[in-house]
C-alpha cells in the first residue's frame, strides 16, 4: 500500500513537472514572436525624414526613419517604441522632439515592424542593436550628443543598452520593467495562479531551445552600473507595469538617476496626462544634460 502510494505521489509530481515545464515552454514561445504591426508613414508635418537601415551583430537587418528639424540644435534622439508596436508608436514623441529641433532616429525593434531578427529578447539582443544604432549616428550624422527616450518594453531595452553603449548624455525610460524576471512573474499572475514555476521553466526552455538568458534581461542592474544620466518617468495609475519597478530602479540611489512619478497617468500615458509638465521635464532634463 504504501509503496503504490509512494509511486502515485511520484507520478503526481511528474505530471505537474511536465505540464509547468509544457506550459512554460507555450509561455516562451508567444513572448519570443510578437505580432507585427507595420510602420504607418512617417509622421505628418515633417519637412525632412528619410529610411535608413543597419546590420545588427548577428546580421539582422534594422530598419528606422530618420527625422531631421528645419533647425538643427546639433543634438540627436532615439525613440524606441513598446511590445507589439513599431517606430510608428514613437510618432507623438518624434514630433515633439522634432519641433524643439532634435534629429531624431525612430528604430523598428528586431522582430517589430519590417526589421529583422526572428526572436524579441527583452534586451538580450536589443541592447547591442541599440550601440549599432549609435555607432550608426556618429559616423553619419556626427551629433554633438545623442540621447534616447524609450516606452515599456523600449524604455528596458534602453536601460539595458547602457552596460554596452556610454556615450548617451542623457536618457529617458518611461514605464519599464525593473527585471523580465519580475515582469513576467507579474504578468503571468494576472491569469494563472502559479507564475513562478512557469516563468522558471520558460526561461529554461529559452536558454536550452534558444541559448537566450532571460535572467540577464535586468534593467536596475545595467541601471546599477552607469554613470549615463537617467530620466525615469512612470504613471501612478500603471497596472500594465507598476510603479514599483521604476522605484526599484531608481533605488540604486544614485546621483545620475531622476524619477518623475505622474499622478493619474496609466502605462506610458504621461503625455497623455499632463502634456504641459511632460513637455516641461522632459526637454528641460534634456537641455539640462546637452
Amino acid at each position: 500500500m504504501r509503496r503504490n502510494w509512494a509511486l502515485g505521489v511520484i507520478g503526481a509530481m511528474a505530471a505537474v513537472l511536465l505540464l509547468c515545464f509544457a506550459g512554460g515552454a507555450v509561455l516562451c514561445e508567444s513572448a519570443l514572436r510578437v505580432p507585427r504591426k507595420p510602420a504607418t508613414p512617417a509622421p505628418a508635418g515633417v519637412a525632412q525624414w528619410r529610411p535608413v537601415q543597419i546590420n545588427a551583430g548577428d546580421g539582422a537587418v534594422l530598419k528606422a526613419w530618420l527625422l531631421s528639424p528645419e533647425i538643427d540644435n546639433g543634438n540627436c534622439i532615439i525613440t524606441l517604441h513598446g511590445i507589439g508596436d513599431s517606430r510608428s508608436g514613437t510618432a507623438a514623441l518624434a514630433r515633439l522632439f522634432v519641433d524643439n529641433h532634435y534629429k531624431v532616429l525612430m528604430p523598428d525593434s528586431r522582430g517589430h515592424g519590417e526589421s529583422g531578427g526572428e526572436m524579441v529578447t527583452y534586451g538580450v539582443l536589443e541592447a547591442g542593436d541599440i550601440r549599432s544604432w549609435v555607432d550608426w549616428l556618429v559616423a553619419a550624422e556626427h551629433p554633438r550628443n545623442i540621447f534616447a527616450m524609450g516606452e515599456s518594453f523600449g524604455a528596458a531595452v534602453l536601460l539595458q543598452s547602457l552596460s554596452v553603449e556610454p556615450r548617451f548624455s542623457g536618457v529617458v525610460a518611461e514605464c519599464p520593467f525593473a527585471s523580465f524576471k519580475a515582469i513576467a512573474e507579474y504578468r503571468v499572475a494576472q491569469r494563472i495562479p502559479i507564475a513562478a514555476p512557469l516563468v522558471w521553466s520558460g526561461f529554461l526552455y529559452a536558454r536550452w531551445k534558444y541559448g537566450v538568458d532571460f535572467y540577464a534581461a535586468s534593467p536596475e542592474a545595467a541601471v546599477g552600473a552607469t554613470s549615463t544620466p537617467v530620466l525615469l518617468i512612470h504613471g501612478l495609475d500603471d497596472k500594465n507595469t507598476p510603479p514599483l519597478h521604476s522605484q526599484i530602479i531608481a533605488s540604486r540611489r544614485r546621483s545620475n538617476i531622476d524619477l518623475w512619478l505622474v499622478p493619474d497617468a496609466g502605462h506610458t500615458g504621461a503625455f497623455q496626462t499632463a502634456p504641459g509638465e511632460f513637455r516641461y521635464q522632459v526637454l528641460s532634463w534634456l537641455s539640462n544634460h546637452s
